[in-house]
């Protein structure tokens, strides 16, 4: 799977996890976001937390 590949399965699952807007967001962010998600962070305290 090319980085291309990878970060778009990641973006759809950032958006299935319901972190919204997370097309501005890095391959680390997102990666950390759903992390966080998996973990029983709310999505969007996620989001902001990945963006620090």
């Amino acid at each position: 799977m090319g980085d291309r590949d990878r970060l778009h399965e990641m973006r759809q699952q950032a958006h299935n996890a319901g972190i919204e807007g997370n097309s501005k967001m890095t391959e680390q962010q997102l990666r950390d976001a759903l992390r966080r998600v998996g973990k029983g962070e709310k999505p969007q305290m996620a989001k902001e937390h990945a963006k620090r």
